[in-house]
């Protein structure tokens, strides 16, 4: 089969689709990747074929509205600064997908990029198949990845509602933006009120460890918990002065916040290295997108940009990272204790699944990140044994699955 994968947002939300592509490439598929110019480099260097969507997330994210939105969690803020840039990336999606799914026989994609592939098979009148990264399918196991992990306190009929109302959420704020480059690029008819229906009954894939979130009794047999869909592990040479700085003593632990910004990341860092005395602990800081600065750090701490997560996590004591999905499962795989530091959206989900899994402390919210917080989980998370061992045998069990070789299993069982 052609298929085309459509995967925007941040590297986090972006590379899973990359290793899912890579697998259905090695299943003897064609396969296009279509994603922002950022990814291109990541996307060829899979050997994959690599269509450009417009749009640059890292600037929507940097902006001050939303650094101000990130740092007080208004998720209403949030949604609102992303509405904008729905607004004014949805033509240009529409447009560039035209193209990117030009010659494909199925179309594959997540939340990112899933309206837009809704509408553009519709138009093309191509398969779809929703692939995602969190749990995107209603059930009364658990809450919906945008509601707080309490919801469950009220029942499985609370947590099946917050599910539908996960997808409305989300539609609702896309729906106008959808519904103008409907009209105005492909020539289609507004999608129903409450969201665009499936065209083909096809199946839905989640990149998900199921020893992370054990497949939920009440999903039918079209929901796939495939395992997490990694990139293989290449040979990667660190910088000398990295590899001096890991030798230098004890593990240190990692801390990042990806695509995560703040409004003053010096005041941010002050903190985490004030709590990184606090509990005694050297760190290797992941600057990311700028919620971290390298200003006026000790040299018991190394500032770097960016280090593959495969090769780092599992030179480490512990993990502090903002709770993305895709840094959540390169964290529980490498086999180490995870803290979570959730911003927004599904990110105080898996904060509340690495709690429940006895393989990280509570989470520390951004809101209450400060020195006593953040190193009162640090010193839980190196010196608590229990814990420790469970996150070691967590991530063997991760390791052993292979979730890119079963979920393009299912792809290339497809009767289209």
């Amino acid at each position: 089969m052609r298929v085309t994968l459509i995967a925007l947002g941040s590297r986090g939300d972006v590379q899973p689709y990359v290793a899912l592509g890579l697998g259905l490439r090695r299943a003897g598929h064609a396969v296009r990747l279509a994603s922002h110019e950022a990814f291109r480099a990541l996307v060829t260097g899979a050997g994959l074929e690599f269509a450009p969507m417009r749009g640059d997330v890292q600037e929507v994210v940097n902006s001050p509205e939303m650094r101000a939105a990130l740092a007080g969690g208004n998720m209403l803020a949030i949604n609102r600064v992303s509405a904008r840039a729905t607004q004014q990336g949805a033509l240009l999606w529409a447009e560039d997908g035209l193209v990117a799914a030009r010659d494909a026989d199925l179309l594959v994609a997540g939340i990112g990029g899933m309206n837009v592939a809704q509408a553009l098979s519709e138009k093309l009148r191509v398969p779809l198949v929703e692939a995602h990264v969190v749990p995107f399918h209603p059930t009364r196991a658990f809450p919906g990845a945008i509601f707080p992990p309490a919801t469950a306190r009220l029942g499985g009929w609370a947590n099946r509602l917050s599910h539908v109302l996960t997808r409305q959420v989300m539609w609702q704020m896309f729906r106008s933006a959808d519904t103008r480059a409907r009209r105005e690029v492909l020539g289609l008819s507004p999608a129903p009120w409450s969201g665009p229906r499936p065209l083909w009954p096809l199946p839905t894939l989640h990149g998900i460890s199921p020893a992370v979130l054990p497949r939920p009794a009440d999903w039918n047999g079209a929901q796939h918990l495939t395992g997490y869909w990694f990139l293989p592990q290449e040979a990667w040479t660190p910088p000398p002065a990295l590899e001096a700085f890991l030798n230098s003593g004890p593990p240190p632990v990692s801390i990042g916040f990806g695509s995560m910004t703040t409004p003053d990341p010096q005041a941010t860092t002050r903190a985490v290295v004030a709590a990184l005395a606090r509990s005694g602990q050297r760190a290797v800081l992941l600057s990311g997108w700028g919620g971290l600065s390298a200003a006026d750090v000790p040299d018991t701490v190394f500032v770097t940009d960016s280090v593959p997560h495969d090769w780092l996590f599992p030179r480490v004591a512990a993990v502090v990272h903002h709770g993305g999905a895709g840094t959540t499962a390169a964290g529980l795989a490498a086999g180490m204790p995870n803290v979570i530091v959730p911003f927004f959206g599904d990110q105080p989900f898996w904060g509340d699944r690495v709690q429940r899994l006895g393989v990280g402390p509570a989470p520390v919210p951004r809101r209450a990140l400060n020195e006593q917080t953040l190193a009162e989980a640090l010193t839980r998370a190196v010196t608590d044994a229990g814990m420790r061992d469970r996150a070691a045998a967590l991530g063997a069990r991760i390791r052993a699955e292979d979730g890119v070789a079963r979920a393009a299993e299912v792809i290339s069982g497809l009767k289209l």
